[in-house]
């Protein structure tokens, strides 16, 4: 997978392959029909809640709009490789075209996975505006450089190099650089399917 591109494109592949409307993703995933046409048409990618709503939504698992092959064994994912490869860009909600995230995918190649692995990379931002999101699952978080903030329910948790958090995707939550700081993250998400 090169960028963002390669996943509105499986995503509506997906939808009219299962004869499913725009409208009616809208309806089972709680999303507007504009983000999803948004997203279907590459003028934005959201965070990971929406995708994992809309995958929900068509009944597959997340890595399925990530996946370059089907490999059953392990995945093995170099440094350099990650480094030059094209990462996922995501801004912060489906009507923000900045681009506050870089998500490099660990394990692209993984058969039937139900954790997603990345390496992200939070650009620097003054004041972050975002929209909490909920899904089922899991998060863990791992600072390897910066400072990031999570917003978890009421409560606000800042972290720093060094530092992580574990928590239950289900309480409205979003994930951003401290206000001006940049960062680099492990995030591992898992999704029951």
């Amino acid at each position: 997978m090169n960028n963002h591109s390669v996943i509105g494109a499986k995503i509506r592949g997906l939808r009219e392959t299962k004869n499913l409307s725009i409208e009616q993703i809208a309806e089972r995933s709680g999303l507007t029909v504009e983000q999803i046409e948004s997203i279907e048409t590459d003028q934005n990618l959201p965070s990971l809640g929406p995708l994992i709503k809309i995958a929900r939504a068509l009944g597959v698992r997340l890595g399925t709009f990530m996946d370059d092959n089907d490999d059953l064994g392990p995945i093995v994912t170099r440094a350099a490789d990650r480094e030059k490869d094209s990462s996922i860009s995501f801004s912060n909600d489906a009507t923000d075209a900045r681009k506050h995230m870089e998500y490099h995918p660990l394990a692209q190649q993984k058969a039937g996975r139900h954790m997603e692995p990345f390496v992200i990379d939070i650009n620097p931002e003054e004041s972050p505006a975002f929209q909490l999101s909920a899904h089922e699952g899991e998060e863990f978080i791992y600072v390897m450089q910066g400072e990031v903030e999570i917003v978890y329910g009421k409560e606000t948790y800042k972290l720093g190099e060094g530092d992580s958090i574990f928590y239950d995707s289900i309480v409205k939550h979003h994930v951003h650089g401290a206000p001006g700081k940049s960062a680099k993250i492990l995030a591992v998400v898992y999704i029951p399917f």
